[in-house]
């Protein structure tokens, strides 16, 4: 049976060893990785997207959610679910508290008697005409330093990450 070997550990540094510590951080790798960039460009989008999005009381999930409700009426709750990649218990939970705001409804499925499909309240379309009028505004926003062409490639290949071919 092969033994294993643990790694070597450094020496303990003594009280009298000097501290280091460098002069420029060198972020080289971390720039490198497509998972860091696409985070931290979506921490800068999702702190504003934040606070503009209180005032709705609404998080991304559930922006993401009547967004698609909105353009997608009579959508399921299981179309929901493959769109976003949310887990069925997940959505139950976020579709029954939008149903408490009065903001979608369900109504029975025209040619699915077991599925319900979810509609926009009347309070729904409001708010989601304002929230998906202030989300382009942020877009804009956080983009401006992009051209047309440049946010057009950018969004085309993130889609290939997450919507592999």
């Amino acid at each position: 049976m092969p033994q294993l070997r643990m790694p070597r550990q450094a020496p303990a540094r003594s009280a009298a060893t000097p501290a280091v510590a460098p002069d420029a951080i060198d972020t080289s790798f971390l720039e490198s990785l497509l998972g860091y960039n696409a985070r931290r460009a979506a921490l800068a989008v999702i702190e504003v997207f934040l606070e503009r999005m209180a005032p709705f009381a609404l998080k991304p999930v559930d922006f993401s959610v009547m967004s698609l409700v909105t353009h997608n009426p009579g959508i399921t709750s299981r179309q929901l679910c493959t769109a976003l990649g949310i887990l069925p218990p997940n959505l139950v939970g976020m579709v029954n508290a939008l149903e408490r705001r009065d903001l979608i409804v369900r109504k029975p499925h025209p040619r699915d008697g077991r599925a319900m499909g979810l509609h926009l309240t009347p309070a729904g379309e409001k708010l989601m005409r304002h929230a998906e009028k202030t989300a382009a505004a942020l877009e804009a926003e956080v983009s401006r330093g992009l051209s047309a062409g440049e946010l057009k490639t950018l969004i085309a290949l993130l889609k290939k990450v997450y919507q592999p071919a």
